[in-house]
């Protein structure tokens, strides 16, 4: 992978919660908005917002599988504002909506230790 690519994914994961800009990407590479979009694309497969967007909705899941947090404070994790958007957007990727899925996931063993909110 392009380094500066690795480089962007690495910043989206540390400001996750943050609603950062595509600008504020490409300025952190030293690209134009325009050559950072097309490199990340031929490099990923995918724009940068629907790459972030699955980063996000994978991180969810993994505090759905992992806390006890409520849905809510998964989303403000995970840098979601929109209940509804949210919602859907886990639904399509997942198959359920993330009530449902920490319903229906593996429930966490004992001994097992789950994350703790912070």
């Amino acid at each position: 992978m392009d380094q500066r690519v690795a480089t962007v994914v690495t910043f989206m994961k540390k400001n996750l919660q943050q609603k950062t800009t595509l600008h504020e990407m490409a300025h952190h590479v030293n690209l134009s908005i325009w050559h950072l979009s097309h490199l990340f694309k031929d490099e990923t497969g995918l724009s940068i917002a629907d790459y972030l967007k699955n980063m996000r909705m994978q991180e969810a899941k993994e505090l759905l599988e992992t806390t006890f947090l409520r849905v809510k404070e998964v989303m403000a994790r995970v840098g979601i504002n929109d209940k509804s958007h949210f919602a859907k957007d886990f639904k399509r990727i997942y198959g359920l909506t993330p009530t449902l899925y920490r319903k229906v996931k593996p429930p966490i063993q004992k001994g097992d230790v789950p994350k703790q909110s912070s």
